[in-house]
């Protein structure tokens, strides 16, 4: 893919290459370079236009990829420090001797090194950026170090002041008969100095001033002057400062343009003469001007470069006189830059010769798309998980799909070169001359017959390549080109195959299969698309794609639209199952995890994160045991009462007669699978799973799993307002109390934002309806059972009392007490938005909503703690293992 390398089919010896052997000798640096003549000397092709906006400087995604990294190794490091404390803190006893010894034996090497660190690593680094005059990489580089230092400090001053004894003293030296705190804000200004001064392999500054350092904080380290965590986060926050000031400011690009985008071309086998940067408005084209002469009037600058690179002063305005076919942002090629994050050009070789297509790649761009692509295949079950991650592979993994493409006879626009400079590589393709992408396409090309024979073209080419065992993966609406030959008869082009697979399984296939059905009900509508998909594919496949139509297997632009084309999927499901009654259509899970999983796994990480990093474990287990242990016991038992109120509502709603003792272990078993769901979910799902195990049908058992949920909120709102009244707060006479009040406005405001407010009131009725819709066939039925609804309803009871009554214990436990309304009202609200926090059993957001609320209640900050982490222990954590023998036993009866 270097030097003079061609791909491609053969093509006219005098647009190719000389390289081939009868070419002249090199001649000057370009064709020097080449190992080739890149064109004759003296004739007109000698001189290359190039319409084009260079862009000076670019934001790499990696600087932001790095930023990510580097703030989530800080946390990781903090959280290893705490966990590592008692395993280090004998290690740093038995050195603490030795050490001493030898940093007096290493004083003058340890001074020297500091001497450099401190005075000559900045000054070197920055007079060679000064000598390359580097002048804005000099100021960037000063930020980056002032930025660096300022990180380390407020580091520092925030974990001396907030954070636990056991992470202060992880991050610590023993020195001086004392702790100290050590995370050096120098080295984070070092580091951040060299990150932003540039890369090690093209700075020789750069590459020996980090070799410097590291041995540096070697020396220090073994001497017990710093800490090891203290380092490593020292150097992680410079390298968050060096790349957010690259990322804010941009790097210099190391694109090519010009004469290099010229000489890649060249290296491609093509001797241009124009070169034309593609974008939806890129040119205004003369529809009166001459056909063969077409002014174009660019926004962006012309610069003209001769046969050795070199450029010259050709133009005296800003009119371009191009060769024929002087339409650069025709349909085609405007949706070729919108089907991918390329730079798309217009090459004109002269000698009436068609135009093509250049492609280029971008070497900065690498970092997101293998990115994304990483994502998506870890995501989605049945994709290809392999990506290209550097240039070179990303550029080959586009040349094979596309020779796939072609070779399996779809109509792709063939590749014809390669060629590399600098960090670009081009690809040089064919020209869709006259197609226009499905997006762009008139509707009156859609419509009728002649509609119907565009669409079975489309089924026809993805059946081609699916024959071939290559996928796509990407069909959007501007992958997909349609153009009309003299006679009207329809072709289609399928292009962007960079996302594609070879030798594909059959869950790819049919991806493929809903993305293209997808698409095409966009313009057509669902049931037209459908009854194409069903001339042109065999009914098991058309079954296949019911439980694939769900967005996540749409790529992203496709998906939006389907997002703004309200209830297209479902208008679809319904006509296959017009078509196909007995296909299925519920939902397949395709994917490995959601964006809620991940959500979920952050918020996890930053809670734990918080809690090791913040609390004080020693007072709250010396806190613990000071606590009466009757209460303790005492709210234990009530924590587990609710089980079996939970088991009473979940036996008398169930359709199939449901032992007690069954749903009972269901119950204790969701207290381990709270570990790894949000609060609420892991219940439900086990309840779900006992039900259709029983033999009940999926309907019924979601309906049944949305009764329990909903008596269950009905019940605690019942609950608050007998409290308020039976225990007199909220009487005619005295006012309720504070948190009382609080609650009532609360719940007023979002009364009234859900009444007065159209988008909160339609927004509160999609969320409530699809749950009504289940539970009314069920609750219809429960009202004619009497018995057994009042069952339900008195378990839910039981369950929200017992928690209520084992917070109110755990107050109890440290003599200390509150209204009861108001214990209540605590828990059922601080439980309510905690467990919106979706984490395992709303850890984090549980807690900190119950410390709030009984703080605000009166309770001392530090009592509020204690109490909080006792019900947690006793409601969740302590009831961890019994849930796991629960769950065993269950799982070795068949009913989970």
């Amino acid at each position: 893919m270097s030097g003079a390398s061609t791909a491609g089919p053969a093509q006219d010896p005098s647009h190719r290459s000389p390289a081939s052997g009868d070419a002249a000798p090199p001649t000057g640096p370009l064709q020097a370079l080449l190992g080739g003549d890149a064109s004759d000397h003296g004739t007109a092709t000698d001189l290359v236009r190039v319409v084009d906006t260079p862009e000076a400087r670019v934001r790499h995604p990696s600087d932001m990829l790095g930023m990510v990294v580097s703030a989530l190794g800080v946390a990781l490091v903090l959280v290893l420090s705490v966990v590592a404390h008692a395993t280090t803190e004998g290690v740093t006893q038995d050195v603490r001797t030795f050490s001493s010894l030898l940093a007096r034996i290493l004083f003058v090497p340890v001074a020297l090194l500091e001497g450099l660190i401190t005075l000559f690593v900045p000054a070197a680094v920055l007079i060679e950026l000064g000598w390359r005059r580097l002048g804005r990489q000099v100021v960037e580089s000063i930020c980056a170090a002032a930025l660096g230092l300022v990180l380390g400090v407020v580091t520092t001053l925030t974990i001396s002041r907030f954070g636990s004894d056991e992470l202060v003293r992880g991050l610590s030296v023993y020195t001086d008969g004392a702790w100290q705190l050590t995370v050096p804000g120098y080295v984070a200004a070092i580091a951040g100095l060299l990150t932003t001064a540039g890369p090690r392999t093209r700075r020789r500054t750069v590459r020996w001033s980090w070799n410097v350092l590291y041995l540096a904080l070697f020396i220090v380290l073994i001497t017990g002057q710093v800490s090891l965590p203290g380092v490593l986060v020292a150097l992680l926050l410079g390298r968050l400062a060096g790349q957010a000031v690259q990322y804010v400011s941009g790097v210099r690009s190391e694109r090519a343009y010009g004469a290099d985008l010229v000489a890649a071309v060249r290296r491609a086998g093509f001797h241009p003469t124009a070169l034309v940067r593609v974008r939806d408005v890129s040119a205004v084209v003369d529809d009166e001007a001459d056909a063969d002469h077409a002014p174009v009037v660019p926004e962006d600058p012309v610069a003209s470069y001769d046969a050795d690179g070199d450029e010259v002063d050709e133009t005296a305005d800003d009119e371009v006189t191009l060769p024929p076919d002087p339409t650069t942002a025709d349909a085609a090629a405007v949706a070729l830059t919108r089907s991918g994050d390329n730079r798309v050009y217009a090459l004109f070789t002269g000698d009436g010769e068609p135009r093509r297509d250049v492609v280029v790649l971008d070497g900065d761009r690498q970092v997101l798309t293998t990115v994304q692509r990483l994502w998506r295949a870890l995501r989605l079950r049945g994709l290809e998980g392999r990506a290209a991650i550097s240039l070179r592979a990303a550029a080959e993994r586009t040349a094979l799909l596309a020779y796939a493409a072609q070779a399996a006879g779809v109509r792709t626009p063939r590749l014809e070169g390669i060629g590399v400079a600098d960090d670009s590589v081009v690809l040089v393709q064919e020209h869709a001359r006259g197609a226009v992408s499905l997006r762009d396409l008139e509707d009156d090309d859609l419509d009728g017959p002649r509609g119907d024979a565009v669409l079975a073209q489309a089924w026809e080419q993805l059946r081609r390549a699916h024959e071939s065992g290559l996928t796509h993966h990407a069909l959007t609406p501007d992958v997909v080109l349609v153009h009309r030959d003299l006679s009207g008869q329809p072709h289609v082009w399928l292009t962007g195959w960079e996302q594609g697979e070879i030798a594909s399984g059959t869950l790819s296939r049919r991806l493929d299969l809903t993305q293209m059905l997808a698409l095409l009900a966009l313009r057509v509508g669902a049931r037209r698309a459908l009854a194409s998909a069903v001339r042109a594919l065999p009914d098991d496949d058309i079954a296949a794609i019911g439980p694939l139509l769900q967005s996540i297997a749409l790529p992203s632009p496709t998906r939006e639209e389907v997002r703004r084309a309200k209830g297209l999927l479902d208008e679809l499901r319904e006509a296959l199952v017009e078509r196909l009654p007995q296909a299925d259509v519920q939902p397949q899970n395709i994917t490995r995890f959601g964006a809620r999983t991940v959500i979920m796994l952050a918020l996890t990480i930053v809670a734990v994160t918080v809690i090791v990093t913040t609390l004080n474990f020693e007072e709250i287990a010396s806190a613990i045991t000071e606590a009466n242990p009757w209460w303790v016991a005492a709210s234990f038992l009530l924590g587990a009462l609710t089980w079996f109120g939970a088991a009473l509502t979940f036996s008398a709603f169930s359709p199939e007669k449901l032992p007690l003792w069954r749903a009972t272990l269901t119950q204790m078993a969701g207290s381990f699978v709270a570990l790894a769901a949000p609060a609420g979910i892991g219940p439900a799902a086990l309840n779900l799973r006992m039900l259709t195990r029983r033999g009940v049908s999926t309907p019924m058992a979601v309906a049944t799993v949305a009764l329990v949920q909903l008596s269950q909120f009905v019940v605690t709102v019942l609950l608050l307002v007998v409290l308020s009244v039976s225990t007199g707060s909220g009487g005619l006479i005295d006012l309720p109390s504070t948190t009382v009040l609080l609650a009532i406005a609360g719940v007023g405001i979002a009364v009234v934002a859900t009444l007065l407010v159209p988008a909160v009131r339609r927004w509160a009725w999609e969320k409530a309806r699809p749950t009504l819709e289940q539970v009314w066939p069920r609750l219809s039925q429960m009202l004619g059972q009497p018995t057994r609804l009042a069952l339900g309803l008195g378990g839910n009871v039981i369950m929200t009392l017992g928690y209520v009554l084992a917070f109110d214990f755990a107050l109890a436990a440290f003599g200390q007490s509150l209204n009861l309304i108001d214990v209540a009202v605590i828990y059922l609200v601080g439980n309510s938005v905690g467990a919106m926090v979706p984490t395992p059993g709303g850890l984090g957001g549980v807690e900190g909503a119950l410390i709030a609320g009984l703080t605000a209640a009166g309770i001392p900050a530090s009592l509020a703690v204690t109490v909080t982490m006792l019900y947690r222990v006793v409601t969740y954590w302590a009831r961890v293992p019994i849930g796991w023998v629960a769950m065993k036993r269950l799982e070795k009866t068949g009913d989970l």
